[in-house]
């Protein structure tokens, strides 16, 4: 270490640190005097560069909005293509579904075969006996017609001769033992087709289109008469008025069972199967709703039975209220309205058409 005293001179190692500072010194204000020079160009360029950043960021502000939409639309895009796979996906257990019940459908109809494989054959038995029966029953009623033209024709001599009340009501009892016998060959008609009978096939098509339960109304045909029987007795006009109040209350309450009877039909057939029970419940529901079908159209057949008696008993109850000959010209009133009004359908079916 250099000891420096007052009147001592600088050794040399002091002279070579002065030096050394006066170059660095000189270092220093070279640099100084070139970043003071320097290029007014480069410095245009710095601050042009800086200008350059304060627009950059600027342009990215206003780029901000523009992402924004972008973003929302790739959201929106995201959620359209999950509700696309979530649609397809229920699509396609749809149609999973669609062939399991399929699938069920053709069980059922195979079950269904091989039931009808026998069931056709009773059917087609079954087919042939009630066409039978129908053809038989209309052969029975040709000659029922016959018969009762030829009946009708002694009963008419008989009224016109002025025959006696003895001879005239042997004549008016053969004519209504007749009448009697048309309803006992429609009940033995209406066990192998009850149809046939109901629907009235084996009349003309007028005769049908007034047709109350395979026949005439009681009570219709006592207005009739009451018109053309004059003169009667004042109790003969209230017998007759109260037999036709009566058989028009029976009429009402036959017509009140039939209706139910629909009903009760149409809900039995309406209940179909819940689809839970699998193939083997849902025939043995169908077979069940067949057979409980099946016995209430079973009362159909008793409803005609009742209603051919109420045609019978009318008929029996005006013979009691009117006199022998009375009767005789009611039976003519009868049998010439409905021989008019099968007269009237061939008319019809026959008339000119343009």
């Amino acid at each position: 270490m250099i000891r420096i005293g007052p009147n001592v001179n600088i050794s040399s190692s002091e002279t070579g640190n002065k030096n050394w500072i006066e170059s660095n010194m000189a270092e220093s204000s070279s640099r100084t005097d070139s970043s003071t020079d320097a290029d007014p160009d480069d410095k245009n360029q710095r601050s042009g560069s800086g200008g350059v950043t304060g627009l950059d960021s600027s342009d990215k502000s206003k780029e901000k909005n523009p992402d924004q939409k972008t973003q929302r639309r790739l959201a929106q895009n995201r959620e359209a293509a999950r509700k696309s796979r979530l649609r397809k996906k229920a699509y396609v257990q749809q149609l999973e579904n669609s062939r399991l019940k399929l699938t069920q459908l053709e069980q059922e109809l195979q079950r269904a075969r091989q039931q009808g494989i026998f069931m056709s054959s009773m059917r087609d038995q079954a087919n042939a006996g009630n066409a039978n029966g129908a053809l038989t029953f209309d052969a029975e009623y040709s000659r029922w017609l016959e018969e009762q033209s030829r009946h009708i024709s002694e009963l008419r001599t008989a009224v016109n001769a002025h025959a006696g009340d003895t001879e005239l009501g042997t004549v008016v009892e053969t004519v209504s033992a007749h009448y009697y016998d048309i309803f006992r060959m429609k009940g033995n008609a209406a066990k192998d087709d009850v149809f046939h009978i109901l629907s009235g096939m084996w009349k003309t098509p007028a005769e049908r289109c007034f047709l109350w339960i395979g026949g005439f109304r009681p009570s219709e045909l006592l207005k009739l008469l009451v018109n053309h029987l004059e003169p009667l007795t004042e109790q003969q006009v209230n017998g007759l008025y109260n037999l036709q109040q009566s058989s028009h209350q029976a009429e009402d309450a036959l017509a009140q069972g039939m209706d139910a009877l629909q009903q009760s039909l149409a809900e039995t057939l309406a209940n179909g199967s819940s689809g839970t029970d699998g193939a083997s419940g849902n025939v043995g529901n169908y077979m069940g709703q067949m057979a409980m079908a099946m016995g209430k159209l079973g009362t159909l057949e008793g409803f005609l039975r009742q209603a051919d008696n109420l045609r019978q008993q009318t008929l029996q109850q005006m013979h009691r209220i009117l006199t022998t000959r009375q009767s005789a010209r009611a039976l003519l009133l009868i049998h010439d309205y409905f021989s008019r009004l099968r007269a009237l359908s061939s008319l019809w079916l026959a008339r000119p058409r343009e």
